[in-house]
């Protein structure tokens, strides 16, 4: 497995979760990295991404404010920090590794984890 997410699980609205993808890769501080979001019934979404060495980070406009992401090149991983949940932020999270040039469109990346639930309640 090159990718394994964690962190998911069921939170109150206004709740905070911090997600983790820990990389197998050896190469993973020279790749970019990104989250997405798959909602039943719903396209997978892009949520936030990051630049390899973690300078430039960019974020759907309904997470702006509210969710961070980073990384840790020493440890594999790469965080996403989710402050103030809404239950429209229940979905599937997954996290991947950028292969092409977009970061917005799971078009723009090669390499995907398993993904982790969040279930935020009303």
């Amino acid at each position: 497995v090159q990718l394994q997410a964690s962190g998911g699980g069921l939170v109150q609205s206004g709740g905070s979760l911090r997600l983790s993808c820990t990389a197998s890769r050896p190469t993973f501080s020279s790749d970019s990295m990104g989250w997405f979001r798959q909602a039943p019934g719903k396209e997978r979404e892009f949520v936030a991404g990051i630049r390899w060495g973690g300078s430039n980070t960019y974020y759907a406009d309904s997470v702006k404010g509210r969710f961070t992401i980073s990384r840790d090149n020493a440890k594999n991983t790469v965080y996403l920090q989710m402050n103030s949940l809404k239950p429209e932020d229940t979905a599937v999270y997954y996290c991947a590794r950028k292969g092409r040039p977009d970061y917005y469109s799971s078009y723009g990346y090669d390499i995907w984890g398993q993904g982790t639930q969040v279930t935020v309640s009303s």
